[in-house]
């Protein structure tokens, strides 16, 4: 063999195991690529059940918003109709107070009548018994008890 025919030869070999090696980076990139595809496959498939319950879920939120915002003027309506009924219970507690006020005053001033009214009571039956003590004994008025 000549150093040619040996050239040609290791460049066969050479030539061999370069297409070997492509065949396996080839096969190794496909397998990749598959497994990439099917992840992507995956990933459109949940995006589309995902999009579908965005949807769903955005109709089921725009139509409890609707209902809030109709509870919410309706509740608004009732307070308004009910305001001037918390004014006239304002109003009465404070007339209520005024009475409380009043009627203590004139306990206050009944209580001071009463003493007095007791006091001359008192002093009533000392005079009485002081008159009927002093007085003669043959009037022919006098009255017994």
């Amino acid at each position: 063999m000549t150093g040619g025919e040996v050239a040609a030869i290791i460049a066969a070999v050479a030539f061999a195991v370069l297409v070997v090696f492509i065949v396996l980076v080839l096969m190794k990139i496909s397998k990749t690529v598959e497994k990439v595809t099917t992840t992507v496959d995956e990933a459109n498939k949940t995006i589309e059940v995902v999009t579908k319950d965005v949807d769903i879920l955005s109709r089921q939120v725009e139509g409890l918003l609707v209902k809030s915002n109709e509870l919410l003027d309706d509740v608004n309506k009732k307070v308004a109709t009910i305001d001037p009924l918390f004014e006239a219970v304002a109003e009465l507690s404070e007339s209520v107070s005024e009475l409380n006020f009043s009627s203590r005053n004139l306990l206050g001033k009944v209580g001071a009548v009463g003493k007095t009214t007791a006091k001359a009571g008192v002093v009533s039956k000392v005079g009485g018994a002081a008159f009927r003590a002093f007085r003669p004994k043959n009037h022919p008025k006098q009255v017994k008890q």
